[in-house]
């Protein structure tokens, strides 16, 4: 069962404001190297949290985010119920297999002594002075204690042999009254006893209309106990002196765990696949403030579950500690900051739309569980290209129904986020939320100039970009794009146009290229891009050879060749991967040249083709001819430059 230390206990009487002022923690979960789980208390003193294990036989010490200090597993079989001492000093352990009551260091987590008691203890509570302990198998139920003042340490059994099985029992801190519920019966008993005079006398005895008793506490004032059963669907209130119902606490179906904090707030939890499993009340409320509904870390279809007793509040309040388990047999603990306040849901809605440097209205609302107080107030920041950190607005103030609704006149365009945040209070979460608007921006004029042109294999090609009225930025980006997928896309050039609004770069043109100007945009302008795309042509070069002599003849160069000589015609270009030359060949016929052939040879990889001319030169003697090379673009197996025709080269036969 749970307790706190004296400065805990004082701790409540403090304001809201101090609580309040405590720093806040993230919520967090770390996996348990345990089978099963009996018991969960918190150590505030040494911050950190005692899990019991039975099934494994120890008891696994945490800090408050769930890593693990320390597990002590010796002789520890059948481990159940925990308690701690009223200055966190001392830990007190029922182990069930071994008859005893394990006493533990806190300070030094490790055991100190041993009591030997009744035959199969459950659970342990201090009360009067003494601890108390329910113990005893099927049909052998009963209630022992240990006087904590004498040194022998004296074990008395058999004060209440009523009881169908070792019962769980609970008292509040520095309280004479215990209770005991039955965990195996069905309707469970309930019994309140005094124990201020050392021995247990009864108060009160009641069967519940509720099934087995999974878990009990007793309010910080002594004067209710709350129960988790089974069956009915909520948790029960009873009155200690005499066990007459004091109210309820509305949960969902099978209720296993309660832990109530200091100040008196309750956490009820509930075994429950598809329905929240926590429930935090403010004492006596039956509205709960705030609800928590575990996650699926499993392969069912329903979420996470809450081990019996599994709930456990730090000595100050501040933190709500949950064991939970999936389907696979994995346990966590959940650790939940600040888990008495009321959980505050915020909403912000802006225009989808909106024009720069005109006037727009933001709406929202603010909305709790718990009544938030009148002029709560609600931070307002705005994010843009301007101000990319954020500015904050002024606060807008949340009506009496929870709306709010402030104006705001956007100085820049683009994407302009507007953020709304509470901050909470000492009763209520806080909250954020945001919202989009795309604000209008100017289109600015950008230009470049070459488009379409086409230029010779080399060129050296001056291109200018032009911008036209910006806000703040004048820069401008020019990238050359060579047409092949083995030349990538590059950045060519990037700066502050001149005072004419100009950016000029030259590009040594070897293929065709695609080029672009980008302007990212500013505060007011939008960001635009425009494109060129220019040609280049191939270099071609055709030498001729195995010609005796050359002459001018008919107003060209011509090559002469003998009848019996073949001619060779070797063909330079760049080379391209699957690259071929076309090769024309024509023939003069009465004051016209006749297309006789074009056939495509490969280049070698260096770039040359050979044409050997090959026939009956006899025949061709006193006619004249011409042959050229030419890069096609597409036909000569790429589309990386643009069409080039060669020179033509001129040659005859004689005798």
């Amino acid at each position: 069962m749970r307790t706190v230390t004296a400065a805990t206990s004082l701790a409540v009487l403090f304001s809201s404001a101090a609580l309040a002022a405590t720093p806040a923690f993230a919520d967090s979960t770390a996996i348990l190297p345990v089978r099963s789980t009996g018991d969960i208390v918190v150590d505030g003193v040494h911050q950190q949290v005692f899990i019991s294990d039975p099934s494994n036989g120890k008891i696994v010490v945490t800090d408050y985010a769930g890593n693990v200090r320390k597990q002590l597993s010796t002789d520890f079989s059948g481990v159940t119920g925990l308690e701690l001492s009223a200055d966190s000093g001392t830990l007190y352990a029922a182990v069930r297999d071994l008859d005893a009551v394990a006493v533990i260091d806190t300070g030094t987590d490790t055991e100190t002594t041993r009591y030997q008691v009744g035959d199969k203890p459950r659970s342990v509570a201090l009360a009067g002075g003494k601890l108390w302990f329910g113990y005893g198998g099927a049909a052998e139920g009963n209630i022992g204690s240990v006087d904590l003042t004498g040194d022998q340490h004296e074990v008395t059994l058999n004060q209440d042999n009523s009881w169908y099985s070792a019962p769980v029992l609970d008292a509040a801190p520095g309280s004479d009254v215990l209770v005991a519920g039955d965990n195996d019966t069905s309707p469970a008993s309930l019994t309140s006893y005094d124990v201020s005079s050392g021995s247990a006398t009864q108060l009160a005895h009641i069967r519940t209309d509720g099934s087995n008793v999974s878990d009990l506490q007793v309010t910080p004032d002594g004067k209710d106990v709350v129960v988790a059963s089974g069956a009915p669907y909520y948790h029960q209130v009873y009155r200690t002196s005499d066990l007459a119902e004091d109210g309820k606490y509305t949960t969902t179906a099978y209720p296993n765990s309660v832990a109530i904090a200091p100040d008196g707030t309750v956490a009820a939890g509930s075994f429950a696949w598809y329905d929240p499993d926590v429930y935090i009340f403010h004492p006596g409320s039956s509205e709960a403030v705030r609800s928590y509904d575990f996650p699926n870390t499993g392969n069912s279809s329903g979420s996470d579950t809450l081990a019996p007793a599994g709930l456990a509040w730090a000595p100050d309040g501040s933190r709500l500690f949950a064991v939970t388990s999936n389907d696979a047999g994995v346990y966590s603990l959940r650790e939940y900051d600040g888990p008495a306040k009321a959980a505050t849901t915020l909403t912000v809605n802006a225009p989808a739309s909106a024009t720069r440097a005109k006037k727009l209205t933001v709406t929202g609302k603010l909305s709790s569980t718990v009544a938030l107080p009148a002029g709560t107030k609600v931070t307002v920041t705005r994010t843009d290209l301007d101000s990319p950190n954020g500015k904050a607005l002024p606060a807008a103030t949340v009506a009496a129904d929870g709306g709010y609704s402030f104006a705001d006149t956007p100085p820049a365009g683009g994407k302009v986020t507007y953020k709304v945040s509470y901050a909470g209070d000492a009763d209520h979460t806080g909250a954020s939320a945001k919202d989009t608007v795309d604000v209008s921006r100017a289109k600015p004029t950008l230009t470049l100039n070459n488009n379409g042109k086409v230029y010779s294999y080399g060129k050296d090609v001056k291109f200018t970009a032009h911008l036209g009225t910006t806000y703040k930025n004048r820069t401008v980006e020019i990238w050359a794009d060579p047409f092949g997928s083995d030349k990538p896309n590059k950045l060519a050039k990037s700066g502050k146009v001149d005072s004419h609004g100009n950016l000029s770069v030259v590009l040594d043109l070897k293929r065709d290229t695609k080029v672009t100007a980008k302007f990212a945009g500013d505060a007011r302008w939008q960001s635009r891009s425009v494109s060129s795309t220019v040609g280049a042509k191939v270099s071609v070069s055709m030498s001729v050879s195995r010609q005796y002599k050359t002459k001018k003849s008919w107003g060209q160069t011509y090559y002469y060749f003998h009848k019996t000589k073949n001619p060779l015609f070797t063909t330079k270009m760049p080379y391209y991967g699957g690259r071929a030359q076309r090769f024309d060949f024509q023939v003069y016929y009465q004051g016209t040249w006749y297309s006789d052939t074009s056939q495509y040879f490969a280049l070698a990889t260096s770039g040359v083709s050979q044409v050997e001319f090959t026939g009956n030169h006899k025949e061709d003697v006193g006619w004249r001819f011409r042959v050229r090379s030419d890069y096609i673009n597409g036909s000569s197996g790429d589309t990386v430059n643009s069409t080039t025709y060669g020179a033509w080269k001129y040659f005859t036969f004689t005798s």
